[in-house]
């Protein structure tokens, strides 16, 4: 570990103002790795109650003799290694955690740009099927079968060899997972099937000059399946037209935003950067089937700087104690509110500004759901 100017400079921007027992602390780039720090300082370091619960897990499981090197616990044991040092700024090297990425995904090896959103979603799953594992190794020891042992994890198979088992909910699910319903209603009989699916973000389609309130309405909106697209009615026994749409039954505590700023354009035979402006804003409301609206605060954006997807940077802005920082690897330094409206894109085709919001992280403002 080295101790940056960047970090000895903001602990003298801050001065008095330096939260008690917080660590500001930028991460090492191996390379390539700016995806990875990137998502780890915004996303889940700054994620108060999920650094809580991991934390707690790793002083849980650190002394076990046969505690087993995997993705969970680098992690854990990065994110104590940041919240137990003596000094409240500085730089350090994650290269256990990295090595770790890369060993599990071969997507993540070599020099190649890689996409932060894509590592969110694979961090999150491995983490949860590293939880699940645990949770179904206790429940089989014969002195751990009792009724109260059924908490731990998310969606699992819910029948196995005929029983239907409980599924396990890990305290990653508590944090992240919501519920979408997907609704479709068949035009010729009315029936409606609705069938729940189980999301950790949004993916959002995205036009230019538009809001995340906007494209959310659109990800919610009714969609007409026909001609070619016609639905199987199970009443009817036929392919029939209907309406589809999406409801969002259960909001997450944490609602991670992904902006699809990256499309397939046909005649150029890959992928474009949209840098569409999509005003983010610091409060959010979002509906739900049962028509409340869920508060949210924004808390964290992962940015991506450059002009197409395979290639570029990515920095993370993060909401702390009341202070907005942008994390760039290993500088660290403290920005204006206002500066965070500098990343909602351009309006222009052509845009002098490259940097974007690509990953939007909430707070509910309901409590832990």
């Amino acid at each position: 570990m080295v101790m940056g100017t960047a970090g000895s400079k903001l602990e003298k921007v801050l001065g008095d103002q330096f939260p008690e027992g917080e660590r500001y602390f930028g991460l090492e780039n191996f390379g390539n790795t700016c995806y990875c720090n990137s998502v780890l300082q915004a996303a889940l370091y700054f994620c108060i109650p999920f650094r809580e619960q991991l934390l707690d897990y790793y002083a849980n499981n650190k002394n076990l003799g046969d505690a087993e090197e995997n993705l969970l616990m680098c992690l854990a044991d990065l994110f104590s290694q940041i919240s137990s040092q003596k000094k409240k700024t500085g730089v350090i090297a994650p290269k256990r955690f990295v090595y770790r990425v890369k060993k599990q995904n071969e997507i993540f090896r070599g020099y190649m740009h890689q996409d932060a959103h894509e590592f969110l979603n694979f961090l999150l799953n491995e983490l949860v099927d590293i939880l699940e594992k645990e949770s179904n190794a206790l429940k089989s020891t014969p002195e751990a079968l009792s009724p109260s042992e059924k908490i731990s994890n998310g969606p699992s198979h819910p029948v196995m060899n005929g029983v239907r088992k409980e599924p396990i909910v890990t305290w990653v699910h508590k944090n992240f997972q919501g519920i979408l319903t997907n609704e479709t209603r068949c035009l010729c009989c009315e029936t409606v099937t609705a069938r729940d699916e189980m999301f950790f973000d949004l993916s959002l389609d995205i036009e230019q000059n538009s809001s995340i309130t906007s494209c959310l309405k659109n990800f919610c909106s009714t969609e007409t399946l026909n001609a070619e697209d016609k639905f199987f009615c199970d009443k009817c026994c036929s392919l029939q037209e209907a309406q589809k749409r999406m409801k969002i039954k259960k909001p997450p505590h944490i609602l991670v935003i992904h902006l699809k700023r990256f499309k397939y354009i046909e005649q150029l035979g890959r992928y474009k950067k949209l840098s569409y402006r999509v005003v983010f804003p610091m409060e959010l409301k979002l509906s739900t089937v049962e028509d409340a609206d869920s508060e949210y605060i924004l808390f964290a954006v992962v940015v991506h700087v450059g002009s197409g997807p395979n290639h570029g940077h990515y920095v993370s802005l993060v909401k702390s104690h009341n202070h907005w920082l942008m994390f760039d690897d290993d500088n660290i330094e403290m920005i204006d509110e206002s500066t965070v409206q500098t990343f909602f894109g351009s309006s222009r085709e052509y845009p002098g500004n490259t940097d974007h919001g690509y990953i939007l992280f909430y707070e509910s403002l309901g409590g832990k759901s």
